[in-house]
């Protein structure tokens, strides 16, 4: 129990910051309800309309992209520090990962994922006759 005594003092430091930055904030902080108190503003201009917008698939298309090839990027680096480390056997697994990335590009771009403007008549004319 004697080498535990510090785990219970943080944890009752860490409750006791938030809770005193709680109280002091209540204590001292403005009171007022004036009529314009509640309404959003964003850089001191009224909102027109509603937040809750559709944005097209492309933007999150773009995003989930952006944190997919960031990751890769993460990957690689940490691979390329230790490569002294991990020899032949860290390069042929490198290979794998970057084969297995670029087959699921590849994937991805017969698929049409990574087509954004519009479709080419063709293709809009094949499948109407399809559907039909």
């Amino acid at each position: 129990m004697q080498t535990v005594w510090p785990l219970f003092v943080y944890l009752a430091a860490a409750a006791a910051v938030p809770a005193g930055m709680i109280m002091v904030s209540f204590v001292l902080g403005a009171r007022h309800s004036d009529r314009a108190t509640g309404e959003p503003y964003e850089s001191g201009i009224v909102s027109t309309g509603s937040a809750r917008l559709r944005f097209p698939i492309h933007f999150y298309l773009v995003a989930m992209f952006f944190v997919i090839f960031d990751l890769e990027a993460v990957f690689l680096f940490a691979w390329a520090v230790a490569v002294r480390e991990l020899g032949w056997a860290g390069f042929a697994e490198a290979l794998v990962f970057i084969g297995v990335l670029v087959a699921a590009l590849a994937y991805l771009w017969r698929l049409g994922a990574l087509d954004w403007g519009p479709k080419p008549f063709a293709r809009l004319s094949h499948s109407r006759h399809k559907d039909s």
